[in-house]
């Protein structure tokens, strides 16, 4: 199979309106020397509506409707988090979990009632992020799946990161995203490490 190929110089559109993600995926992607762009820079972007029951098949949507619609090339990204004691809850719900205009307060305080008395060693859980990156025609030209496994606090530490990052503890640092910050996130999230695997294929 041939090895995907994207133009050097190029403008990448993130498919998302979330710029605390675009710290981050910036230096990820810096080996790619493209001008880095979000759905923000353009008037009259597609609301791609997110009606895949995975990780992958949202991101694809994301990237292929996006990229045809702009005539640009796009990358789009679908990320959660999934609480083994929840049954993979809230996995492909995450940014909605309580509700459609729900804020990451929201999220995190109906996690943690609904994780209310679950001991710590129950509270195992794991990031995904699934990338997939189409060129203006809306073709996914390549694509990647990364994890990141911790588990769940029982209350919030640290204000960096977005999302449930203050409430997902890495078992190895003993700390949360939220405490880590964004130097830590960049090597050991589920989002760089796709991100990374993405990027290798296409250099």
């Amino acid at each position: 199979m041939p090895r995907p190929m994207f133009p050097p110089h190029t403008p990448l559109v993130l498919g998302t309106f979330n710029r605390g993600k675009l710290p981050e995926l910036a230096e990820l992607l810096a080996p790619l020397a493209c001008e880095l762009k979000t759905l923000g820079d353009f008037p009259g972007v597609v609301a791609v509506e997110e009606t895949g029951d995975s990780f992958a098949a949202n991101a694809a949507l994301k990237a292929g409707e996006q990229a045809k619609h702009l005539g640009a090339w796009v990358l789009g990204e679908d990320s959660g988090l999934s609480v083994d004691a929840l049954d993979g809850r809230p996995g492909v719900f995450s940014a909605r979990y309580a509700g459609p205009k729900a804020t990451d307060a929201d999220n995190n305080a109906l996690l943690l009632k609904e994780l209310a008395g679950v001991p710590r060693e129950q509270r195992t859980a794991h990031y995904t992020c699934h990338v997939a990156l189409a060129d203006p025609a809306g073709e996914i030209v390549a694509r990647s799946e990364a994890y990141c496994r911790g588990l769940i606090r029982t209350e919030p530490a640290g204000s960096a990161g977005f999302g449930y990052d203050p409430l997902f503890e890495i078992a190895e640092y003993h700390q949360t995203f939220g405490e880590l910050g964004l130097a830590v996130k960049r090597v050991l999230s589920h989002r760089a490490r796709a991100v990374t695997r993405l990027v290798e294929m296409l250099v």
